[in-house]
């Protein structure tokens, strides 16, 4: 089964088209009646906010920084330098399941790379030119070299392939030339892509789709861990803001799940991420849809401010009315989700289910449609399945026939597990239960946290926190001290560094002073976090406890660790 988004030279979906549009404040858009109609396809930058957290920026080079591309026949030898972290590993295994040659460099290993050397991927610890010297029967050089953001320029391999003649890509400008040829369904967002990308994937393969999927986390349910490799038409793509390398994409439809000041080393200020995402809306075909979070929030920045409205409009919006109704667009469709119901697609009557996940009730433009289960908790699950949904309704095209598919989905979507390291359950021993997330940034610490605590209202929560990144703290401090009231204790340890130096001189204790309630303990070091919670249960086995780590680092080793120690204390 294929399904196909139509060409971008011909859309077949409909659309408002400016030339049409009268001179009075009424407007039909796609048999709505519309009182006024604002023009979202070239928004100023322009706009007057609230005074902005600022922090420096680390010196990058551009994402567009490559030779000019060429086209690629079969059997070709592509090397990755920072093959390591999820993006470029995913991009790597890709290239493996096409049928290439694969050889790849980080400073250290990673989880990600056993399945790559399980593939049959050259793997080195360290960067050499040596790396680049080929074996076998493939050429004495890659025919390109594929670098991570976080790879400096001056890296030896880089210089070393630039200086023999060979082509060297960012990950963005790569993902822009390996997709260019699909109808590619990019979800960006600065939380909640890898759950969403790796949802719609799901439910598309579910549903017959032949699709080719990269995915930022691994993925329990595919085979591939974070990749599909399939030969039909479609790409769905998880579309990161990092190192603005989503610029270099060309979506027939973009998913925005939310916006919100994530990488704090990149982009100087909460303007900078808003400018960066109106950028990635301009890259989207003609002809293409944009699939939106319409929600409204009180703080300085989310996903409704990148449409761009008048405040008089935004602040008139109530949910007695549609938000369709004031959008178009001269060059794409537009189709909102979230919570509120002047968005199209809405979620209502919110509960937890016997699974472990969330249930609620789809209303599309006020009009319920279906009851729809997860085994995912959270209402931030909610929004991502709201957002999966909404894209199908893109993707699946007659409107006519959308509930009836939407209606026939619901098992598949019930039936996605999540990805790894969301609120993954690690294990149980008498009355503990231990869990791992990724959480790294306060808005997601206070999701995850909320999850947790609607799935267990009777259970203490102690929850382990790993700082991630220097600046990110040092942004953020005062946001992190507020995130913890839904727990019960709180330990934090030393922050994991990742790519950075400490040019702030903050600990993990800075935060642990800060935190004035629930009470909080600094334990720096992760064995020591592990020899704690082991006495701790060991004197109270049947103490009825959920024990949360949260960070991007190796805190993830933590819940697995305690596991294993209790498991021979009590087993």
């Amino acid at each position: 089964m294929q399904m196909e988004l139509p060409a971008s030279n011909s859309p077949a979906i409909r659309r408002c088209s400016s030339k049409s549009l009268p001179p009075v404040n009424s407007h039909s858009r796609c048999g709505i009646q519309c009182r006024k109609v604002v023009d979202i396809s070239a928004p100023s930058l322009s706009r007057t906010r609230k005074p902005s957290r600022r922090i420096s920026a680390s010196v990058n080079f551009p994402c567009d920084e490559h030779l000019e591309p060429q086209k690629f026949g079969k059997k070709k030898w592509f090397h990755f330098v920072g093959v390591g972290g999820s993006g470029l590993s995913a991009l790597a295994m890709l290239a493996l399941k096409q049928g290439n040659v694969v050889s790849g460099s980080d400073v250290a290993w990673s989880g990600y790379m056993d399945a790559l050397k399980e593939a049959g991927a050259s793997l080195y610890i360290g960067h050499s030119e040596t790396n680049l010297q080929g074996k076998g029967d493939v050429l004495s050089l890659p025919d390109a070299v594929v670098v991570s953001s976080a790879v400096p320029s001056g890296n030896v391999e880089i210089l070393i392939a630039r200086s023999c003649g060979v082509p060297v890509y960012k990950r963005g400008a790569w993902l822009g030339k390996i997709t260019e040829d699909y109808n590619l369904i990019a979800v960006s967002g600065s939380h909640g892509k890898s759950t969403t990308t790796s949802m719609l994937a799901y439910v598309l393969k579910a549903m017959g789709d032949d699709l080719t999927a990269v995915i930022g986390a691994q993925v329990p349910q595919f085979s591939g861990a974070n990749v599909i490799h399939g030969h039909g038409r479609n790409f769905v793509l998880e579309a990161d803001e990092y190192d603005a390398c989503f610029l270099g994409l060309s979506p027939h439809v973009t998913i925005v799940t939310n916006v919100d000041w994530e990488h704090v080393d990149i982009f100087r200020d909460e303007d900078a991420v808003i400018e960066v995402f109106r950028k990635f809306l301009g890259q989207i075909r003609t002809g293409g849809h944009l699939v939106l979070n319409g929600d409204r929030h009180n703080h300085n920045i989310d996903a409704f401010s990148l449409l761009n409205l008048p405040k008089e409009i935004s602040e008139a919006l109530d949910d007695t009315e549609s938000l369709s109704a004031y959008l178009c667009s001269s060059r794409y469709n537009i189709t909102t989700f979230g919570m509120s119901s002047y968005n199209d697609w809405q979620a209502s009557s919110i509960s937890s289910n016997s699974i472990g996940g969330c249930d609620y009730k789809l209303c599309h433009r006020g009009r319920a449609v279906v009851d729809i289960s997860l085994q995912m908790p959270g209402v931030h699950n909610v929004l991502n399945s709201l957002a999966v949904i909404a894209a199908l309704s893109v993707i699946l095209g007659d409107e006519r026939q959308v509930y009836e598919s939407i209606r026939m989905v619901k098992s598949h979507i019930k039936n996605f597990k999540g990805v790894s390291r969301r609120f993954e359950f690690i294990g149980a021993i008498h009355g503990y239960h231990i869990f791992d997330d990724y959480a790294h940034h306060p808005t997601e610490v206070r999701a995850v946290l909320q999850a947790a605590r609607k799935m267990f209202p009777s259970k203490e929560l102690l929850v382990v926190f790993q700082p991630h990144t220097y600046s990110r703290l040092a942004a953020m401090k005062s946001e992190f001290a507020s995130s913890f009231t839904e727990t019960n204790q709180v330990i934090i340890t030393e922050i994991y560094a990742a790519r950075e130096a400490n040019f702030w001189s903050i600990s993990g204790e800075d935060l642990a002073s800060s935190i004035t309630s629930p009470p909080c303990d600094f334990i720096p070091c992760l064995d020591n976090v592990v020899d704690r919670l082991v006495d701790m249960v060991s004197k109270d086995p049947y103490h009825q406890m959920v024990i949360l780590t949260l960070g991007a680092g190796d805190i993830t080793t933590v819940g697995r660790k305690l596991l294993k120690k209790l498991q021979l204390i009590f087993m």
